[in-house]
């Protein structure tokens, strides 16, 4: 929950203690990060020991413009919605200070870089004899699921419903049932993935007999002094989850060209799947409805889990479709 803050009487409020304030008022670790970036240069860059009302508009736009002018579109967005919360906060509580310029505006995402694999590439580099049984099917899981790659790492045997072809994941901005710091995934709503005849065949011999702990995991015990929760550790070998990053590097290994750094990204098989799907007509709802916007045509659409398993189906390796 946030911080109670108690706010400075008597004086006008400074623009460092205006960001400081602001900043101690949030909860969450990564939105003070996060936050703290953006509201903590341009504080500086405006001068700390200002009163804050003495701010104008047309500065902070400039602010903005001098440290992420030229950065990526959405540092740009990030940075001045840190900026547009913070003073509005300030406002919200009685203080007078500037607001972000009209002109200074939130600018429109350009469309995805990623690029979309083939079924080919995806069905031949998973076919690869020197694939460990883990990569092919964690690559397999993704691609069928179209899940984010932190979404389908997290996920445990115990939550496998292997005749549905489905279990829960705890989603990219989860909703969270309650208040409260350190929650466990199971405080958050979950959603549900569903996979296919590819991913069904390599999940048993993955696992071997285990039924309980993640399904990805290293070949090694967590090294002394690392922390780890018992959710990530599989109870039978000591194995801690696979991660993120390991199973990025793994994914470059084998994909590489040009050197390291240079083969596919995790979040290739999610883009190649929806790419997929839209080819195969599952984005003429859309089109129909013309919504431009997919959360706003999710109150229309709600498809039964049927109905997402025989979807999925379009995803299945080429000798289980026929």
């Amino acid at each position: 929950m946030p911080t109670v803050v108690q706010m400075p009487t008597g004086k006008a409020l400074t623009v460092r203690t205006a960001a400081d304030v602001f900043l101690d008022s949030l909860g969450n670790p990564n939105t003070i990060r996060n936050y703290g970036i953006g509201v903590g240069k341009t504080a500086e860059r405006l001068g700390e020991s200002r009163p804050l009302v003495s701010v104008a508009d047309d500065e902070i736009g400039q602010a903005l413009e001098l440290l992420c002018g030229t950065s990526a579109v959405n540092t740009w967005n990030s940075r001045r919605a840190a900026i547009l919360s913070w003073l509005s906060w300030c406002r919200e509580r009685g203080y007078d200070g500037p607001t972000v310029p009209a002109w200074a505006k939130r600018l429109a995402v350009p469309d995805s870089e990623t690029p979309a694999r083939s079924r080919m590439a995806i069905d031949r580099l998973i076919a690869r004899r020197e694939v460990h049984l883990r990569e092919k099917t964690l690559w397999r899981m993704l691609y069928e699921t179209a899940g984010r790659s932190e979404e389908i790492l997290g996920v445990n045997i115990e939550d496998l419903d292997f005749a549905g072809r489905r279990c829960p994941v705890k989603a990219k901005g989860a909703k969270s049932k309650s208040r409260r710091r350190g929650q466990a995934r199971e405080d958050f709503v979950l959603e549900t993935v569903y996979w296919d005849a590819g991913t069904a065949r390599l999940l048993p011999g993955l696992l071997k007999g285990r039924t309980r702990g993640p399904v990805f995991v290293t070949h090694r015990r967590p090294g002394p002094g690392k922390a780890v929760s018992p959710r990530d550790v599989c109870p039978d070998t000591s194995f801690a989850r696979l991660s993120y990053g390991q199973a990025r590097a793994l994914l470059d290994e084998h994909t590489a060209m040009r050197g390291t750094g240079t083969g596919w990204d995790l979040h290739e098989y999610r883009h190649s799947s929806l790419t997929h799907l839209g080819a195969a007509g599952a984005s003429l709802l859309m089109a129909k409805s013309r919504h431009r916007k997919p959360e706003n045509v999710r109150r229309y659409f709600k498809p039964s889990p049927e109905a997402i398993a025989e979807l999925t189906s379009l995803l299945a390796p080429g000798d289980a479709r026929r």
